[in-house]
């Protein structure tokens, strides 16, 4: 008999976060079970019966961030409320039912992760009407200010980064034994690296005994040409290594500063882990996944831009915890460069030390334990006991509208009061 177990995940492209934290629950899966399981790793919006606007979204992303942050802003906090939210559920159930169903029933799986929150409802959606209840795990990628439609309660589990975003869960009536602190997945090396930050600096070819900035930079990050060109004039016994995003432009434009320190530009690169063990601090935006990285290093975090919406939070998150500092122009990126090196680097170590506190280097084994454990215990199949006739998707439709609706009529009651 064969006792091999099948675990699907589910994740999105729109941002590198949520793919990179799948993948480093797939590689933490491999690494725990073996051949004892098989991981698929899958982006349901690739799908072609995806609807347009959906799988377009990913690819409108970087634009909509970048050209329109305040409008992007505007729709996140105005779908961040009860009516809203309910009604993108819905919509999102009925959009993307038949990619699910398919999913479900072509794999099979014994446990199912998602690391991007607009698939819960439509997987509810198959649970109910399939009789059959695959164990299913939510893995939130934001450290702080997390859009409600995360928490959904047909997860078995919502593993969230910290207590923060656990406090919100519970707000969100999920129920805290259903709740798991477990921090944001990161990649498996991170925690593999053994070498010296010198011994990997000279392997890189660069200065083993300068203090080491990595920025990264992406076409979301603004103000890094600036920020790093000041450095650059600053006079600082620094050197810096940059990470250009695969941004052909900022490369470009990287390559054209006359550089007065040892500069390493990057267009691209897939040694990040590497990278972060060799550097003393980091230089980015706060985006979840290079927080997330640079918490789990224990480095010290120069956030230089902050997209409105979930990065308020993240940046909330390293600053309140005193791993780091903002500076939004190149005058304030070197005051807070000043400061670190002041008193024998005194306020960089205790940055650096305030960082490994927060990090979560092992949370992708954390999660795959998890995971695992659901996988072992598998689906539940409920459809001998049913004894009437099939749910349809109508039927659940109309299960979720009176909350809906009992919240519209608090609402009219309230204002024929005032």
């Amino acid at each position: 008999m064969d006792d091999k177990k099948t675990i699907l995940i589910l994740t999105a492209d729109a941002g590198f976060g949520h793919r990179s934290a799948a993948l480093a629950v797939k590689d933490a899966l491999q690494e725990l079970a073996g051949d004892q399981c098989d991981v698929h790793l899958v982006n349901p919006l690739e799908d072609r019966r995806t609807p347009f606007f959906l799988r377009d979204s990913q690819a409108d992303y970087d634009k909509i961030i970048k050209e329109a942050p305040e409008l992007y802003r505007m729709g996140y906090d105005m779908s961040d409320n009860p009516i809203p939210s309910a009604i993108a559920g819905s919509a999102l159930m009925v959009l993307l039912y038949e990619v699910m169903h398919d999913l479900v029933a072509t794999f099979k799986p014994d446990a199912i992760v998602t690391t991007y929150p607009l698939y819960q409802t439509a997987l509810e959606a198959v649970f109910t009407i399939d009789r059959v209840l695959v164990p299913l795990f939510t893995v939130v990628t934001d450290l702080s200010t997390v859009h409600r439609i995360w928490f959904n309660r047909a997860a078995d589990a919502c593993l969230v980064p910290n207590a923060v975003v656990r406090n919100q869960a519970i707000s969100n009536n999920l129920k805290p034994e259903n709740i798991i602190e477990t921090g944001i997945p990161v990649s498996m090396e991170l925690v593999k690296e053994t070498r010296s930050k010198i011994q990997i600096r000279r392997e890189l070819g660069w200065d083993p005994d300068r203090l080491t900035l990595l920025a990264v930079g992406s076409k979301r990050v603004d103000r890094l040409i600036d920020i790093v060109n000041t450095i650059n004039h600053s006079g600082y016994p620094v050197q810096i290594a940059v990470a250009g995003g695969n941004d052909e432009a900022l490369f470009a434009k990287l390559q054209a500063i006359e550089w007065h320190i040892p500069a390493f530009l990057y267009e691209y690169v897939n040694n990040m882990p590497v990278m972060m063990h060799a550097a003393d601090a980091v230089i980015c935006k706060a985006g979840g996944l290079i927080v997330t990285e640079s918490l789990a290093c224990g480095l010290p975090i120069l956030l230089i831009d902050v997209l409105p919406g979930q990065e308020t939070g993240n940046a909330q998150v390293v600053i309140d915890g005193g791993a780091g500092d903002m500076a939004v122009n190149p005058l304030e990126a070197l005051e807070t460069l000043s400061h670190w090196m002041k008193n024998d680097r005194a306020l960089l170590k205790e940055r650096a030390e305030n960082s490994r506190k927060l990090g979560k280097p092992y949370a992708a084994r954390d999660v795959a334990n998890i995971v695992w454990q659901g996988a072992l215990r598998g689906p539940v199949d409920r459809r001998k006991r049913r004894l009437s006739g099939r749910t349809t998707l109508l039927e659940l439709l109309q299960h979720y509208h009176p909350p809906i609706m009992d919240r519209l009529t608090d609402i009219s009651q309230w204002r024929d009061s005032d």
